[in-house]
């Protein structure tokens, strides 16, 4: 089956993203606003590094002009030597202060760029932490992660390696034309006109160098994407016979980074050996320019002699340290160059990362928190810092002051609830229904009708559009999501399980939790005897989301998980999916046990899982079309007894 291109020309899979407006500045901010000494010291070495060559070339023209030829001409060569060792001292140790100064750059600059990275790491994380679930149902997690990857380590070469050579190569390159200004305007006029020529096609080869460098940031993170989500459904890929498409598919994203990357590089790779032929070139004509005015002793002004009134010739003391500086400037500008598809590249990987760390995180104008409470001898809820195992919602009343505590009862209630994930298409429709403390309550319907959305919307993974939603009388939108969520034990019906023990991973359900207190919700969860089998028992290690365990035995350490959270009320999303018949009964039992004294909402294909619910919603395209017991539903021969029986099945 031919694979039909995802947009962009030729295939390409998404349009190329821009840099964000104010990145450069952003990222500046990070640099120096931890850094403030540290990148004064930056400055102070790379001044002094780059003085070590402006010495160099003084020294030259007076060692030539001052020492060896009026010593020649005299005759006195013990003079000469002399002053040459004395001048050659003070060389070299402007040479070891440079040396030094070099030395404290790149030891600091480690140190400033392993310190930037840091706080954007963190602060891209604690972000991320913060972001609503719709983002990341909506972003492929391989984009995300390499953000924090290649858009890090982009910005780890701009701010570790580009800016300090920028910075040091423009220095360099304005010490070296002052003092180039300093023995001849005209030499130097020559020289600023060919570094201008250099300027241009800099702009115009790095520009579109550049340009291909973003676009190929671009480009790596879609194929990562892609690459991220084969790896995790490699299973079905095989299953299904689709390892050909899969690589057809790869093709595209991957032409899409091969043409981008070249691209970027075959300008990056060119101009670099154009702007040293070009030196070449310079220097050449220097080198013809002072010989000419060597030869014909044509007026020579300059810093040195423009303003004393009397302009005299060049000198051969000038013709050469000014060709050595020369030199050293066309290769500032070279470093200059190859710093332009660095730095574009560090600065969209930059702004790769700030668009991440500005995503709108889950915002939350609840103000009613949960607590625990005890019953003082009024009968009255107080409150408690104890585990008393009661818990209350502390409601603080702005108009008079007052607060008033409400037992936490999973007495939940919706009212003609509206809700869709885009504006323009509704899911569910008028949702009304009433959940008793201690009620179990079943979602059934096909796939898309509306279960699990009706769960996201009970803890707030999503806002509804229209309606109410109640817990224990109180407007779910009063109550902080954090405080909500705690009250809610889920088990999903896909597992995650982390890198960690298995104490660690059932722990994870309430983190003060002791390991008596794990190993008893394990034992309620039927998982305690299959842990106890593992090598190391609850200190077994899980890596990889638990591949080391069959998908029964991590829904059961899922369900510990949430039987430790010891929450009032529960959902179950499709929670004995994904195990055996024989490890179902094991589950059942243990659920069972969870659920008393709970609200559970549980959502489920298996119908021998709802049967002793206390109402069942039947749901078709978002609207609940029968609900009652199970003995009521069969009773009404609709499409719960169709499903029940086998006349109809879901889709």
């Amino acid at each position: 089956m031919a694979v039909k291109p995802m947009g962009g020309k030729r295939g390409m899979p998404v349009p190329k993203g821009a840099i964000k407006k104010g990145t450069a500045k952003r990222l500046l901010h990070y640099v120096f606003h931890y850094n403030k000494g540290r990148m004064i010291l930056v400055f102070l070495s790379l001044f002094l590094s780059a003085i070590g060559g402006l010495v160099s070339s003084v020294f030259m023209q007076i060692n030539i002009d001052k020492v060896i030829v009026p010593g020649v001409q005299a005759g006195s060569f013990d003079a000469v030597a002399k002053k040459l060792a004395l001048n050659l001292t003070i060389m070299g140790s402007v040479y070891v202060v440079s040396l030094i100064g070099t030395f404290l750059y790149n030891r600091i600059m480690a140190v400033v760029t392993q310190g930037v990275l840091y706080r954007l790491r963190k602060d891209m994380f604690e972000n991320m932490q913060d972001l609503p679930i719709k983002y990341f149902d909506t972003h492929a997690h391989g984009e995300i992660m390499s953000s924090y990857t290649n858009d890090v380590d982009a910005v780890r070469q701009l701010v570790g390696q580009s800016i300090p050579t920028l910075f040091s190569s423009t220095l360099s390159l304005l010490v070296s034309v002052s003092v180039m200004l300093s023995y001849s305007f005209i030499m130097t006029a020559v020289f600023i006109a060919f570094v201008a020529g250099m300027f241009v096609i800099v702009k115009f080869v790095g520009g579109r160098s550049a340009k291909h460098m973003v676009a190929q940031q671009h480009s790596l993170a879609q194929e990562e994407g892609f690459v991220e989500e084969m790896i995790k459904g490699q299973k079905v890929v095989k299953v299904f016979t689709h390892e050909e498409r899969a690589k057809e598919k790869f093709d595209l994203y991957n032409d899409a980074l091969c043409r981008d990357a070249t691209e970027a590089h075959v300008y990056g790779n060119i101009l670099g050996p154009i702007l040293k032929n070009m030196g070449d070139f310079v220097y050449v004509f220097l080198a013809l320019t002072g010989g000419i005015l060597l030869s014909t002793g044509i007026p020579n002004p300059s810093f040195g002699n423009v303003f004393t009134g009397s302009i005299l010739p060049i000198t051969l003391g000038m013709v050469i340290p000014f060709l050595g500086m020369s030199r050293r400037s066309t290769q500032a500008v070279n470093e200059m160059s190859q710093q332009v598809s660095m730095i574009a590249m560090g600065l969209a990987g930059a702004s790769r990362v700030f668009t991440l760390m500005d995503e709108k995180p889950e915002t939350d104008e609840g103000y009613v928190t949960l607590v625990h409470a005890e019953i003082d001898e009024n009968g009255e809820l107080t409150e408690t810092q104890k585990r008393t195992g009661i818990w209350a919602w502390k409601h603080y009343h702005k108009a008079d002051g007052t607060t008033t505590y409400t037992r936490l009862r999973g007495d939940i209630v919706m009212e003609q609830v509206d809700f869709g994930y885009v504006p323009e298409k509704q899911v569910l429709t008028d949702v009304s229904l009433y959940a008793k403390p201690g009620q179990q309550i079943a979602f059934v319907g096909a796939t898309g009708a509306g279960k699990t959305t009706i769960t996201n919307l009970i803890n707030r993974f999503y806002d509804i559009a229209d309606g109410k939603i109640r817990y224990d009388g109180i407007n779910i939108n009063k109550i902080k999501k954090s405080d909500l969520r705690r009250s809610l034990g889920i088990v999903l019906q896909d597992t995650n399980l982390f890198t960690g023990t298995v104490m660690e991973n059932i722990r994870y359900g309430r983190l003060d939790a002791t390991d008596e207190e794990c190993m008893e919700s394990a034992k309620l969860a039927n998982a305690h005897d299959f842990i106890c089998r593992l090598p190391e028992g609850y200190q077994t290690m899980l890596t990889n989301n638990g591949s080391n365990l069959s998908q029964g035995q991590r829904q059961l350490l899922s369900i510990a998980r949430a039987a430790v959270a010891d929450a009032p009320a529960m959902i179950l999303d499709e929670a004995t999916s994904s195990i055996d018949t024989r490890t179902e009964a094991l589950v059942q039992d243990g659920m069972y046990k969870l659920m008393q004294g709970r609200t559970v909402f549980v959502i489920a294909h298996r119908l021998s899982t709802v049967r002793k619910s206390n109402a069942i919603m039947v749901l078709d395209h978002g609207r609940i079309i029968e609900r009652g017991t199970h003995e009521q539903l069969i009773e009404q021969k609709g499409v719960y007894y169709r499903l029940y029986t086998g006349a109809f099945e879901l889709e």
